[in-house]
Formats: structure tokens, C-alpha cells, sequence
């Protein structure tokens, strides 16, 4: 289906097919950490509560609801679905800056400012690859098709 349509534009299908594999495992890894950085919160919260302040709990939340979000537009995004790749793009903008501004502004404890430097590499990766040619070409493809 996606190979179709990108093959008529004279796309490497396996190009193709390889950065959305990539870019499902990135965003796939972003996910992971992100839960397990609510499980770390937890644990925690119980046994160094010093390591644990209100603004990693809300912090961690939000990351790990927004990674369910990135995680739902890759994965239709590599099912040829060219609006998903839009709001992929947007998500991942947007969660880029709201990284960098936590990183300089919000007052988290060391390990988790780890974490959100590994969190805003992976989306920074993504995006490097969302953003290039072979996926310009399918969201042309896509959107010529849906009209």
C-alpha cells in the first residue's frame, strides 16, 4: 500500500520503509523511558522522597501522556497515513521546545534532567528524520491522493 504510492514518485521503498522503521523505534524508545520514568517517580517517592519534587511528578505525567500521543501518529504515520505524518511533525516540534524550556527553566532533579536530555535526543532524531526529503515526498503523494 505505502510502497505503492511512494514507488510512483520514484522513492526507494525500502528507503522508505527503513526510516519508518527507524522512526517507530525512536519515538517507540521515548515511550519506554518516559513510563519508566513515572515508575522511577514512584518508587521514588517512597524510598528518597529528596529525589522527588511536585515539579518531576507533573513533569513525568505529561511526558509520558504526551509519549503515548507521539507513539499513536508514528505508528499511523508508517501505516501511509500522510495526516499523521503532519501532526507527527507538529508533536514533535512542540515537544522539542517544551524540552528545551524544562531543561533550562524547571527546577528537576539531576537524574531527571538526564532523562529529559535523552528523551529531547530521541524526539531531536526524529524529527531530523521526519523532516527529510523521502518524507516530503509522501506526504505529497499522500495528499495528492486524498483529493
Amino acid at each position: 500500500m505505502m510502497d505503492k504510492k511512494l514507488t510512483a514518485n520514484h522513492a526507494n521503498p525500502q528507503k522508505v520503509s527503513s526510516a519508518f522503521h527507524l522512526v517507530r523505534r525512536l519515538i517507540g524508545a521515548y515511550l519506554v523511558i518516559s513510563w519508566l520514568t513515572v515508575a522511577v517517580i514512584i518508587i521514588l517517592s517512597l524510598v528518597a522522597p529528596n529525589q522527588v519534587n511536585s515539579e518531576a511528578w507533573v513533569r513525568g505525567i505529561i511526558v509520558a501522556i504526551t509519549s503515548i500521543l507521539t507513539f499513536v501518529f508514528a505508528n499511523r504515520t508508517a501505516a501511509g497515513k500522510p495526516r499523521a505524518l503532519l501532526r507527527l511533525r507538529i508533536v514533535v516540534i512542540v515537544l522539542l521546545i517544551a524540552f528545551t524550556a524544562v531543561l533550562f527553566f524547571l527546577p528537576l532533579p539531576v537524574w531527571m534532567k538526564v532523562e529529559q536530555y535523552i528523551c529531547t535526543a530521541l524526539l531531536l532524531m526524529t524529527a531530523i528524520l521526519i523532516f527529510r526529503p523521502i518524507f516530503m515526498r509522501y506526504k505529497e503523494e499522500g495528499r495528492s491522493e486524498s483529493t
